[in-house]
């Protein structure tokens, strides 16, 4: 049970991701946190682990862990990272139908038990879950979105601030697009202390750091060999969970449902948004060349062709 007042925060799925969420959310103090998982015992461990650093590192958050639905009822913000992790080979969309199962069981518990509830989606092949969740929540598109570009911008404005050797604070950048490998790094609005990258390193680099930037997920699950990347990915999260439950009103790249912006309808897809208290407040049209639109339609036909073998 939430302490009265404070903000309630569940996260489905107990696993690196989802308990890493968990780690950042308390150390934020952003509200009260439930852990929910099907394995027995694990999110009720983790939960106890992670409250019993409460008193070292000062915060306040109450964190309990459950196998039951009904713990998380009334929750203000709801993370889906439940699902199966890639293996070394295996493309987020090999993940597709086995995945849209437990993201859809997941969901409809969540509509069950916190019906006014955000839900920010991390289950991959992610454009694809939110719609999955989007229809099995019955919410409205504003309040169904998911973590994507967020990540793939922070892994882009790392490879920027180590090729240059300079503050990671001090890059400015975003992805647009699916979160897969078609995803499209925008080179035109990426920035270091206000200056152009175009005017710092020359072409052959960035676009090294372009493909790095879309390989980002797939390098670390080669490192891995067992699982894949949750430092990043739950911290990218958690930046858009702070922007819901303090109505930060930030403008972040996520996955939200596209009704005729880009040119793109009835679609999951990767775009600057405004998030705050609502979810999704606005979408973010900005003006891309001939070349950048090509790519995104690329991309929006590679997340349209994985949801038409869903259905």
């Amino acid at each position: 049970m939430s302490i009265l007042g404070r903000k309630k925060i569940t996260i489905v799925g107990a696993g690196n991701i989802g308990a890493t969420c968990a780690h950042w959310a308390a150390s934020k103090e952003l509200g009260d946190i439930v852990l929910v998982d099907i394995v027995e015992g694990v999110p009720q461990g983790k939960a106890l682990d992670l409250m019993q650093s409460a008193p070292v590192e000062g915060f306040d958050s109450i964190i309990t862990g459950t196998n039951d639905y009904a713990d998380t009822a009334n929750s203000d913000v709801v993370v889906i990272t439940a699902g199966l992790a890639r293996k070394p080979g295996m493309s987020r969309d090999d993940l597709l139908k086995k995945n849209a199962a437990i993201v859809e069981s997941c969901s409809e518990q969540i509509a069950k038990h916190s019906p006014d509830a955000i839900v920010i989606v991390v289950s991959n092949p992610l454009d694809v879950m939110c719609e999955v969740a989007l229809k099995a929540t019955g919410f409205p598109k504003n309040r169904v979105f998911g973590q994507s570009g967020v990540l793939d911008s922070a892994r882009y404005r790392t490879f920027i601030a180590r090729e240059l050797n300079v503050s990671f604070e001090d890059v400015s950048a975003f992805v647009l697009g699916g979160h897969g490998d078609t995803m499209v790094p925008l080179v035109r609005y990426s920035y270091v202390g206000g200056i152009p990258i175009t005017e710092l390193l020359p072409q052959d680099r960035i676009d090294e750091i372009v493909q790095r930037t879309r390989d980002g997920g797939a390098e670390i699950v080669n490192y891995l060999k067992q699982g894949s990347a949750f430092y990043a990915p739950s911290a990218s999260t958690i930046q858009m969970v702070e922007s819901v439950l303090k109505d930060k009103r930030r403008i972040l790249p996520v996955s939200t449902y596209l009704e005729g912006e880009y040119g793109e309808r009835d679609l999951y897809l990767g775009v600057p948004a405004l998030i705050g208290k609502n979810g999704v407040e606005s979408i973010i049209e900005v003006n891309l060349t001939d070349e950048e639109k090509v790519s995104l339609q690329n991309s929006a036909n590679a997340v349209k062709t994985l949801a038409e073998s869903l259905k």
